[in-house]
């Protein structure tokens, strides 16, 4: 039963969502933690994974949910629903791009669809830095922990890299390795 609901609960989630895995993340959250397969926390944890690995977003993190909740069939079941109906989709795409790429009504969409997915990515970076920066929620003790310094220390220092074009995996290997030692300095 379980690998039904991954796969069906994926599926949606894939069927759903326009953007990519990005755009992906707010109704990820919201069924992952409404079934209690995982926490916020927990979640937030493995999107750093997933940043850091091969591989598209949606795929990496449906399979990683799937594998908690259900082993390797569960993560199987679940990759294949968050994959299958863009598979689906682009196949009749490509059966009938010739009829509908000039159709006003596919223009209108997608010029419709274009803001709502960055207004999608907005609230996930939201949802993220509240998480990481205010585990507790919002409060006055927030500003006394010194992972919260170090958080936002961390977020400030890979700003100037991204401004400047630096590759994403280094500053992906920055931010690792500068975790790794504010961890051990400050026991985090």
């Amino acid at each position: 039963m379980i690998y039904l609901e991954l796969f069906l609960t994926f599926f949606k989630i894939g069927l759903f969502t326009f953007g990519g895995g990005y755009a992906m993340l707010p109704f990820i959250q919201e069924e992952v933690i409404a079934h209690n397969w995982m926490t916020t926390e927990a979640i937030i944890d493995f999107i750093a994974v997933s940043e850091s690995t091969p591989g598209p977003f949606a795929v990496n993190i449906s399979t990683y949910v799937g594998s908690e909740v259900g082993g390797i069939l569960g993560s199987v079941c679940a990759t294949l629903g968050v994959a299958m109906p863009s598979f689906i989709v682009i196949l009749i795409v490509a059966k009938c791009y010739d009829k509908f790429k000039n159709s006003e009504i596919v223009k209108g969409c997608m010029t419709g669809l274009k803001p709502a997915v960055v207004g999608l990515i907005g609230s996930a970076i939201v949802s993220m830095i509240l998480t990481v920066l205010f585990p507790n929620g919002l409060s006055v003790s927030v500003f006394s922990s010194p992972s919260f310094y170090v958080s936002l220390a961390i977020f400030g220092a890979m700003v100037v890299p991204v401004f400047k074009k630096v590759h994403p995996i280094i500053i992906i290997c920055i931010s690792a390795v500068l975790g790794i030692i504010a961890g051990y300095a400050l026991g985090l």
